[in-house]
């Protein structure tokens, strides 16, 4: 007999709304680097959308504002 999940999966929010809702035009600042932190694992690569809960708008800002902070030596490329 298989296994039955009985938890109910709970849908993740996106980290860059703003209590729910998106911001116009997506922005997401290369100088926050609390969040940025947030969306990159220990050894610095950007964390995908599956484990983030971001949206697709979302998920391109913040990997482009990673890549900002890195090139001006804000972020680490590769983690320590």
């Amino acid at each position: 007999m298989p296994k039955r999940n009985n938890n109910p999966k709970i849908a993740k929010q996106d980290p860059v709304c703003v209590d729910g809702v998106r911001p116009r035009p997506m922005f997401v600042d290369y100088k926050d680097l609390d969040l940025l932190s947030k969306l990159t694992n220990r050894h610095g690569k950007i964390v995908g959308r599956r484990k983030t809960g971001c949206q697709a708008a979302s998920q391109h800002a913040v990997s482009k504002a990673i890549k900002r902070a890195r090139f001006m030596a804000l972020l680490p490329y590769k983690g320590s």
